[in-house]
C-alpha cells in the first residue's frame, strides 16, 4: 500500500507477542506427577488436549460464552484431555489436577514474552496509533496474564477484544469489526492487524479491508511459500515497525493528533 494513513494497529497474542514454553501436554503431566500419580506419554496427553480443545470449541465456542463459565469449560477440557490419552481419575483427584493446571496457566509460568513485544507496542502508542489486542482467549489474558508479562492496558495497549468476553472468535471477521468499533469506529483502510495465522489473522482481517501482516517468527516453510504468493510475511515486530514507517503516514498522523 502507498502512504496509507494509519490510525489503529491490532495484534494477536500467542505466536505474536508471546509463546508457550514447551508443549501443553508437559504441564498437564507435571500436574499429575506433582500429586504422585503416573502419567501417560507426554505426546499422547498433548494430542489428547488438542482433540479435547477442538471438541469443546465446537460444542461451546468462545470458552463457553453464554453457556458455561470459562472455569467449567477448562475443567471439562482438562478431564477429556486425560481420558483421550487413556487415563482417568476419580472426581476428587481429577479436581486437584485441574486446580493445579488452571492455576499454572493463570500465571506467567507457561509463557514467555518475545523481547520485541513491549518496545513495539509502546512505539506504536507513542506514534499516535490506537493499539488493540485481538485474541481467542478468556478473561485471564486481559486481567492476569498480559499484565503479569508486562503488557498492560494503558501503557502497552489501549483496548482488547477477547473471544471469551465478546462471544465472537477468529476466524470470524466479526471479531475484527468489533476491534474497529472499539478503536473509535476506525475505517478498515486505516487499520492494520498483525498475527501469526493466515486463517485466523491475515485473511479475515483482509476480508474487511484491514491491512494485514503475517508474522513468521519461526521461519516456517509454509510462510515462505505464502510470501512468494504475495502475502506480506515478516519475521518479527521490528520488521513490522519498519514496514509501517515505510508504507504509512504514522508520524504525520501522530503530530497532527497528539499536538
Amino acid at each position: 500500500m502507498a502512504a496509507a494513513r494509519l490510525k489503529c494497529v491490532t495484534l494477536d497474542v500467542t505466536g505474536t507477542l508471546m509463546a508457550y514454553k514447551g508443549e501443553l501436554g508437559d504441564y498437564y503431566c507435571m500436574s499429575a506427577k506433582a500429586l504422585g500419580l503416573p502419567c501417560p506419554d507426554y505426546k499422547r496427553v498433548h494430542e489428547g488436549f488438542k482433540a479435547a480443545y477442538a471438541e469443546m470449541s465446537k460444542k461451546f465456542p468462545c470458552f463457553g460464552y453464554g453457556h458455561l463459565s470459562d472455569v467449567e469449560w477448562w475443567r471439562r477440557c482438562v478431564r477429556d484431555s486425560f481420558i483421550r490419552a487413556g487415563y482417568s481419575f476419580d472426581p476428587d483427584t481429577g479436581e486437584q489436577i485441574f486446580n493445579r493446571i488452571h492455576a499454572m496457566f493463570g500465571s506467567t509460568a507457561p509463557y514467555t514474552i518475545f523481547p520485541d513485544a513491549q518496545p513495539f507496542l509502546r512505539w506504536a502508542r507513542a506514534s499516535g496509533l490506537s493499539v488493540g489486542i485481538v485474541s481467542n482467549a478468556e478473561s485471564r489474558y486481559r486481567d492476569v496474564i498480559l499484565p503479569a508479562l508486562g503488557l498492560n492496558q494503558g501503557s502497552e495497549w489501549d483496548f482488547g477484544v477477547f473471544s471469551g468476553l465478546e462471544g465472537v472468535e477468529k476466524p470470524d471477521p466479526g471479531i475484527y469489526k468489533l476491534a474497529l468499533e472499539k478503536a473509535g469506529n476506525v475505517p478498515p483502510s486505516m487499520a492494520l492487524h498483525i498475527g501469526d495465522s493466515l486463517r485466523k489473522d491475515y485473511l479475515p482481517a483482509q476480508s474487511l479491508g484491514i491491512h494485514a501482516i503475517l508474522l513468521d517468527r519461526f521461519k516456517t516453510a509454509e510462510a515462505a511459500r505464502l510470501k512468494e504468493s504475495g502475502v506480506i510475511v515478516l519475521p518479527d515486530l521490528p520488521a513490522a515497525q519498519q514496514w509501517i514507517l515505510h508504507n504509512c503516514s504514522v508520524q504525520q498522523m501522530a503530530n497532527n493528533e497528539r499536538a
